[in-house]
């Protein structure tokens, strides 16, 4: 888990929190808050992990809100916490390429104007990004996908607007 800070159009400070499944990249819950606490932040654990616990680690950095109350939750859902080494982003580096990814893909192109505009724009690169980005590290989107053969010579591809338009879902449609 992570968090990222996006500035609105007001240059008020938006914190990001995230929590990704490292083995399939998959984003497993993220919300969006003006104040961050760490009761926010143990809330935002207990929508993640609701059931019984599927992931044995969750690593997370020194940020000083991932207080002993947040450690002591993590270990109450049966998962063993893992705190990164003081200045260390490479020791999650999974997290801080989603962060970089989400920048590149996504931020660097609009303009925040508010947290439920944040909150909306995330929800769609969300979906793109756990149902259609490809993963160069596990070659195929986190949730997967099925392949689609050509349905004929005559057939062309078309393009779906993805994430506000800046990204696209290639699929065949069969030529008039």
């Amino acid at each position: 888990m992570d968090f990222f800070v996006v500035p609105t159009v007001r240059f008020r400070l938006l914190y990001v929190w995230f929590a990704i499944d490292h083995g399939r990249r998959r984003i497993l819950h993220f919300n969006v808050t003006e104040n961050p606490t760490a009761a926010w932040v143990i809330q935002q654990l207990r929508e993640t992990f609701p059931n019984e616990p599927i992931h044995r680690y969750l690593i997370y950095d020194n940020d000083a809100i991932f207080s002993p109350a947040v450690t002591h939750a993590i270990k109450s859902f049966e998962i063993d916490p893992k705190r990164t080494a003081f200045r260390s982003p490479w020791q999650n580096g999974t997290a801080e390429r989603v962060v970089g990814s989400i920048r590149r893909e996504l931020l660097d192109h609009v303009i925040v104007l508010d947290e439920d505009h944040l909150r909306r724009l995330l929800r769609e690169y969300v979906d793109y990004y756990n149902e259609e980005r490809v993963h160069t590290s596990i070659a195929d989107a986190p949730i997967g996908r099925p392949v689609e053969s050509r349905p004929s010579n005559r057939a062309k591809i078309i393009g779906f607007p993805r994430a506000g338009g800046l990204h696209h879902r290639y699929r065949w449609r069969e030529a008039a």
